[in-house]
C-alpha cells in the first residue's frame, strides 16, 4: 500500500502502472474455438433472462396492487421500488457475471465497449444476440406464470408516455444511457488499480446505482429503456402496436448515448489524464 498512497504523492509510478491492456482485435475467429467464449454467452443469456424476469414481475406486481379497488396511494412498491428492482438486479448480476463475461447484460453497454475496442466484433454481436434471447425468455416466463395480470397491465413493455413527444423520449434514452455507460467505463477503468487503489471501488455498485438513478428520472417518460434487450424482449412477448411503434427509440437512443459515453471517456477524459500525467512528471 505504501506505493499506492505515497507513490501518488511522490510521483513514483512507472509508465507500466498507467498502461492499458491492448485493444481487442476487430475480428477474432479464435474466440469461436474457446469454451470460455461460449460460457460467457451462456452467462449473458441467463443474466439477462433473470434481469427481465425479476424486473418485469416487479412492474406487473406494482400495477396489480395499485389498480386494486381498495388500493390506497401507497399500494405497491411505487416508482422508487421499481427503480430499486432494476438497479439492484444489475448490481447483483454484474457482480455474479463480471468475471465470466464482463457482466454487460445490455447491448448498449456491449456496443460502447466495442467502440472502445474492449471487445471484438464477433463477441459484441453474439453478446447482443444472447442478451436479446435471454430477455425474450425472461419476459416469456413472466407471461407464462401470470398471463392474465401480464396482459392486463401492459406486459412491462417500454412505451412513450402520453404528453411527451418522440424527441423528448429519444433525448431521455440518450442521456440515461450516457450516464450508465459512462459509469461502466469509469468503474472498470484499469488505471484505477494504479491511480486510485487506495480508494476501493466495487464496480457493480456504482453501475447499479446509475441504473437506479436513471430509472427514477425517466420512468415517467419512457418507462426507462437504456437497454435495447430489455425493451425488445418485452415488445416481442407483449406484441402490441404501441410497443413496436416506439421500439426504435429504445435502440437508437441507447446506442447514441453509448457512443457518446465511449468517445467522452476514451478520447477526452483519458487524453486529459495522459496530459496531466506528463505535466506531473515534468514538474516532479
Amino acid at each position: 500500500m505504501g506505493k499506492d498512497v505515497e507513490g501518488a504523492e511522490q510521483g513514483e509510478y512507472s509508465a507500466k502502472d498507467y498502461q492499458d491492456p491492448p485493444p481487442a482485435p476487430l475480428i477474432d475467429p479464435e474466440e469461436l474455438t474457446k469454451w470460455s467464449f461460449y460460457r460467457a454467452l451462456i452467462a449473458e443469456f441467463i443474466a439477462t433472462l433473470l434481469f427481465l424476469y425479476i424486473t418485469v414481475l416487479t412492474v406487473i406486481g406494482y400495477k396489480v396492487q395499485s389498480s386494486a379497488p381498495d388500493a390506497d396511494d401507497c399500494a405497491g412498491v411505487g416508482i422508487l421500488g421499481i427503480a430499486w428492482a432494476f438497479g439492484g438486479m444489475i448490481f447483483i448480476l454484474v457482480y455474479c457475471t463480471a468475471g465470466i463475461s464482463g457482466g454487460h447484460i445490455n447491448p448498449a453497454v456491449t456496443f460502447g465497449l466495442f467502440l472502445a475496442r474492449k471487445v471484438s466484433l464477433i463477441r459484441a454481436v453474439l453478446y447482443m444476440v444472447a442478451q436479446c434471447l435471454g430477455a425474450i425468455c425472461g419476459v416469456g416466463l413472466v407471461k407464462g406464470f401470470q398471463k392474465t395480470h401480464y396482459n392486463q397491465n401492459g406486459g412491462g413493455a417500454n412505451e412513450l408516455a402520453p404528453g411527451y413527444n418522440k424527441g423528448v423520449g429519444l433525448g431521455a434514452e440518450i442521456i440515461g444511457t450516457f450516464v450508465l455507460v459512462y459509469t461502466v467505463f469509469s468503474a472498470t477503468d484499469p488505471k484505477r488499480s494504479a491511480r486510485d487503489s487506495h480508494v476501493p471501488v466495487l464496480a457493480p455498485l456504482p453501475i447499479g446505482f446509475a441504473v437506479f438513478m436513471v430509472h427514477l428520472a425517466t420512468i415517467p417518460i419512457t418507462g426507462t429503456g437504456i437497454n435495447p434487450a430489455r425493451s425488445f424482449g418485452a415488445a416481442v412477448i407483449y406484441n402490441q402496436d404501441k410497443a413496436w411503434d416506439d421500439q426504435w427509440i429504445f435502440w437508437v437512443g441507447p446506442f447514441i448515448g453509448a457512443a457518446i459515453a465511449a468517445f467522452y471517456h476514451q478520447f477526452i477524459l483519458r487524453a486529459g489524464a495522459i496530459k496531466a500525467l506528463g505535466s506531473f512528471r515534468s514538474n516532479a
